[in-house]
């Protein structure tokens, strides 16, 4: 049965991504919400040039997949697709750099591993940035080594939207241009070359263009968000990101990779592998520069591993790491299948953001009366107040909280209105009491031990001067 499967390796590879996509859309069905997957929804049914936490390619994405189902699985065909489309030109570009059978090895191993079946779960912009950045490092490799008009033009063009998706999809620009700069300057010359630079500017411009209207408010949010007023190291950060990436890309893969990357000069004499190399290279040593002060989210390098796969399957071909291979992906399913089947029973406790969301909300619809406002203590419960009650009216965040897309869009004059306040695990009295003269707590709703909601009803809003 082995034999068979590598005996049409393109067909086998297509088959696995297409089980995985067709159980994840199942499995998706199942699982609620995330806080954070209401509020990209709910930024679909706002279109806008840019948003104030993230470039807007994750709400375009959704708005194209409300058409199909507005329901949890419907949302979350957008990573299903992102990732399925992914494995697709995974696989095309490592039969470009080696054969068909280290190709079907490369898909594979991207489908074993713990942080591809993350991605095939929540609907978040890396899923359109690991989605743009295999379709930008396809298309850029192809331009850059057969040459073609057309591959320059779709690399530009993939390139713009990767920038569109998430600001950290700097990193793979900046790793092309080392490589120009180090092994191809004879680039700098072809106006190919200036011509996807062109389009690549052309799809950011609407971007840039809602940044500098705003004061690059959204640059500067992420800007502080992924850094530290302190620069005194932190060891344990350090630890916590090397150690998260031998956990989602399991520690035989992340071993082999890491120790071969580090070994072999090979990467750099051979220009296609040079080319991956820099692809993986680049954003590993950004983020565990930026985890010496801050925690660094191991989803942060997701991307490093379209090329890590590649190398992975590579590596393993010269210098015939079978048994390593798949010691390393028994690991990798072991832990996938583990996390996918905790997830479903164990869902309190690994992931309580999601956790009968639908029911708390219900909950609180229960004591709606005729004209009531709807609003969140946060801008996730806000989000998927919306989501989950009927006909999805406006919500809002009723007390101070972190700036977002609520403050930029919403109506001062209006804000504040008779209505119902949810509020997971704190009371809100006092704040509540900022902006409403009647506040009143009227249902608390115990969902899991350590989760609480409470449900307020305010009522005549005070009126508060504007600084």
């Amino acid at each position: 049965m082995l034999d068979k499967f590598y005996k049409t390796p393109q067909k086998s590879a297509y088959f696995l991504i297409l089980v995985l996509a067709i159980f994840s859309i199942l499995y998706n069905a199942i699982l609620p919400l995330h806080g954070d997957e209401a509020y990209y929804w709910m930024w679909s049914h706002d279109l806008q040039l840019s948003y104030f936490d993230h470039p807007p390619m994750i709400a375009y994405l959704i708005y194209f997949t409300n058409f199909i189902s507005q329901s949890e699985w419907g949302v979350r065909l957008v990573p299903v697709l992102s990732m399925s489309i992914s494995s697709i030109y995974l696989y095309k570009l490592t039969a470009l750099v080696s054969d068909e059978k280290t190709a079907l090895n490369a898909v594979v191993i991207i489908s074993a591993v713990l942080l591809t079946h993350a991605g095939y779960i929540f609907a978040t912009p890396d899923a359109p940035l690991i989605l743009f950045w295999t379709l930008s490092l396809y298309y850029s490799f192809k331009a850059i080594f057969e040459g073609k008009l057309l591959d320059f033009i779709l690399a530009g063009l993939f390139l713009g939207a990767m920038m569109i998706s998430k600001y950290s999809a700097i990193m793979l620009p900046l790793s092309i241009l080392i490589f120009i700069l180090t092994k191809r300057r004879d680039l700098l010359t072809n106006p190919k070359l200036y011509l996807s630079a062109l389009m690549a500017t052309l799809v950011v411009m609407p971007m840039l263009y809602w940044n500098y209207a705003h004061e690059w408010i959204s640059f500067l949010f992420q800007l502080d968000h992924g850094s530290s007023d302190s620069y005194s190291i932190q060891p344990w950060l350090i630890l916590e990101f090397v150690s998260s990436q031998f956990g989602v890309f399991t520690p035989v893969f992340t071993w082999v990779l890491f120790y071969y990357l580090a070994k072999e000069k090979l990467y750099f004499k051979d220009e296609k592998l040079y080319f991956i190399a820099l692809s993986v290279v680049v954003i590993l040593v950004f983020f565990l520069y930026k985890s010496f002060y801050v925690s660094m989210a191991p989803s942060y390098s997701a991307p490093a591993y379209i090329g890590g796969a590649i190398l992975l399957s590579i590596i393993i071909k010269q210098y015939e790491l079978k048994k390593s291979f798949i010691i390393g992906l028994s690991i990798a399913i072991f832990f996938t299948l583990l996390v996918r089947t905790a997830l479903l029973t164990h869902l309190p406790e690994l992931q309580r953001f999601m956790y009968k969301t639908e029911d708390v909300v219900a909950r609180m619809y229960t004591h709606a009366k005729e004209g009531d406002r709807f609003y969140g203590a946060h801008l996730t419960t806000a989000a998927y107040i919306k989501f989950y009650l009927p006909n999805h009216p406006d919500t809002d965040v009723a007390i101070d909280s972190r700036y977002s897309y609520y403050d930029m869009v919403r109506d001062e004059s209006t804000w504040h209105q008779n209505g119902l306040v949810l509020c997971r695990n704190d009371k809100r009295e006092p704040q509540l009491h900022k902006y409403y003269k009647n506040v009143e707590l009227i249902d608390t709703y115990k969902v899991w031990n350590k989760r609480t909601f409470y449900t307020y009803r305010v009522s005549n809003p005070k009126q508060i001067e504007k600084k």
